[in-house]
């Protein structure tokens, strides 16, 4: 008489392409979620919590998960599935689960799982979650920062909402025969909490930063995740990031454009004297090297200084007098091609 064929892939609810580590990781999150500890008493977590190891012994070991996938279209064949030819008295040593435990405390296997491989130790309640222990999750979470904390670096603090295991039930979610009144049966609980971080001098937009530990409490004892921090730039009302390099508009009255002046440019730094050359064209870009964003081998980039020149809205009228004096002063050489422009 055939067995209940079991998909493993459905059970972990991955496809059939799924790789190393997608289905590992898949399996670590299920695991987390169904296991003994943190649903005390609960049949189904337990049956599911079997289920996903089953799944998780084939798919996550290369020799069983090769066997399995060579089924072939026999892997559709339903509730009458028999192991095709060449399978009888196959035995596949059972592995352990990368740090979840040995089969001792996950075994129980369906008849299917025995039909290929053997039988291979047994589930009970009493073994279900010891021994057992699992890394934390990690935590993921953007912090924005300014330019020039990118540039000079610094420290911030930061308040995450974290889960951690109530320390009134230590995870189980029961005190003695009643639910925890302190995390209402969970087992968790969410509280904020604060982190000072150091913010290294030239990090970029989009930077990972990994603080190991930081994240989620492990179960049973497992380590906790890490917590990565993802670096955004906030826009700068005065500064254009381009790469390495930073750019700032310098608006300059006419006369300065053209008699030339030492005027005090912006930088991340500070305030620095910058020389305008007597007939400097709006549009053009002056470069101030070295006071860009830190770059490949600590090199930085550099600052552009872009031209504006301003136009008064409202002038005097000695001040038009003296517009008018230019005028005629320019009129034939304002057709000259020394001022960029072709006029009829």
């Amino acid at each position: 008489m055939g067995v209940q064929y079991k998909d493993y892939y459905e059970t972990l609810g991955v496809n059939r392409e799924a790789s190393e580590k997608e289905i590992k990781d898949t399996y670590r999150k299920l695991a987390r979620k169904y296991h003994p500890d943190v649903n005390p008493g609960d049949k189904k977590s337990e049956e599911k919590f079997k289920e996903i190891n089953e799944a998780y012994e084939v798919l996550g070991d290369s020799e069983k998960k090769t066997k399995y996938d060579q089924l072939g279209a026999n892997w559709q064949a339903g509730a009458d599935f028999r192991p095709p030819p060449g399978w009888e008295g196959v035995r596949v040593k059972m592995g352990d689960f990368g740090g979840f435990g040995g089969s001792g405390g996950l075994g129980d296997f369906s008849d299917f799982f025995s039909s290929l491989f053997g039988q291979g130790g047994g589930f009970s309640q009493r073994t279900a979650g010891r021994g057992w222990k699992a890394r934390g999750n990690d935590i993921d979470a953007e912090l924005k920062i300014t330019l020039e904390e990118a540039f000079n670096g610094g420290a911030r603090s930061v308040t995450l909402q974290k889960k951690e295991t109530c320390p009134s039930c230590g995870g189980k979610g029961v005190v003695g025969k009643k639910i925890c009144a302190a995390c209402n049966g969970m087992g968790v609980k969410v509280k904020p909490r604060r982190l000072d971080i150091k913010i290294p001098a030239g990090i970029k937009d989009g930077t990972k930063m990994r603080l190991a530990g930081q994240g989620e409490e492990g179960i049973g004892g497992g380590p906790s995740g890490d917590l990565y921090l993802h670096i955004k730039l906030e826009p700068h009302p005065h500064f254009t990031v381009l790469g390495y390099d930073v750019q700032i508009e310098l608006p300059l009255m006419p006369w300065e454009a053209v008699l030339g002046a030492e005027v005090e440019v912006l930088t991340l730094k500070g305030y620095a004297k910058m020389k305008i050359t007597p007939g400097t064209q709006s549009g053009q870009r002056l470069r101030l090297r070295g006071q860009g964003l830190s770059g490949k081998g600590g090199k930085r980039g550099d600052q552009f200084v872009k031209i504006k020149i301003l136009v008064p809205k409202e002038i005097s009228e000695k001040e038009t007098h003296i517009y008018e004096e230019l005028a005629k002063f320019y009129g034939e050489k304002a057709n000259h091609e020394a001022f960029g422009r072709i006029r009829r």
